[in-house]
């Protein structure tokens, strides 16, 4: 009876350690890879965005070579990014690569990794709006932002008398068409997001003032069982800066090295 007991003990520990080492390296898919379960919105060009039905773009690129390195497959969730933000933290993905800013209160919640790239928040508005040129300029006036992105809250934060009116939508699609038809005056995004957008599609914007932030860009994590992950992770995102692959994706997709944190 006693050895049956120990025997029940040993194999309740054994499972344990294997949930354990699961939860931090991942699920394993039916092929007997390890999976990494990432997020994405697949409407944020030139960070993820659908090419046809691939998912393609530099935040996704730059994951996608991670785990080809350390011998996981990507399972994709595409997503709004406040749904996504929503599976993160009911454990259905493990972590997102969507422009991720590092702020003191998603540190409370996520553990991050290394940054891979950084963005500087900014300000575009149509280039019909010759009166409007500088941050000043736009104290009465409607400016768009995706909703529960840290775009917004950084304006939100930098117009201490909330002098500017702040529009939210579900996604960048529906922000930068309102400042083109001129239903707002202004689109808040990182500096680097919307350059490729404008070079991509000759759109009729222009930069107001230079940025006035600048973030850290992490991939995200709960906070509970994922520290050899994220290890992990962090040695292969050193590495690639290292051998040069990081500014080498970051050129292809914004003809700039946005990885070096500027001065």
């Amino acid at each position: 009876m006693e050895r049956k007991l120990l025997f029940t003990m040993i194999f309740l520990l054994l499972v344990g350690l294997l949930a354990t080492a699961c939860s931090n390296s991942g699920a394993t898919g039916t092929d007997g890879k390890k999976v990494l379960r990432v997020g994405a919105t697949g409407q944020s060009y030139p960070n993820s965005y659908k090419e046809g039905d691939k998912l393609v773009g530099f935040d996704v690129e730059v994951i996608e070579k991670v785990a080809e390195n350390l011998g996981y497959s990507v399972e994709w969730t595409n997503s709004d990014f406040s749904g996504l933000t929503g599976q993160l933290e009911t454990g259905k993905i493990d972590t997102i690569a969507n422009v991720v800013a590092v702020t003191e209160e998603r540190k409370a919640k996520y553990d991050f990794t290394i940054p891979y790239s950084y963005a500087g928040v900014t300000i575009v508005t149509h280039q019909d709006n010759t009166n409007i040129n500088t941050l000043e300029d736009l104290k009465g006036h409607t400016v768009a932002g995706v909703f529960g992105s840290q775009n917004v809250k950084n304006l939100e934060k930098f117009d201490t008398n909330s002098e500017i009116k702040v529009r939210t939508y579900e996604n960048r699609d529906g922000a930068q068409n309102d400042v083109l038809n001129k239903r707002v005056e202004g689109y808040v995004n990182s500096k680097s997001s919307l350059l490729a957008e404008i070079q991509k599609q000759g759109l009729p914007l222009k930069f107001v003032g230079d940025p006035f932030h600048y973030e850290d860009v992490a991939f995200p994590f709960m906070k509970k069982g994922k520290a050899a992950l994220i290890e992990e992770i962090n040695g292969e995102l050193q590495k690639l800066r290292e051998d040069g692959t990081l500014k080498q994706i970051s050129e292809k997709y914004f003809k700039e090295d946005i990885t070096v944190k500027p001065e």
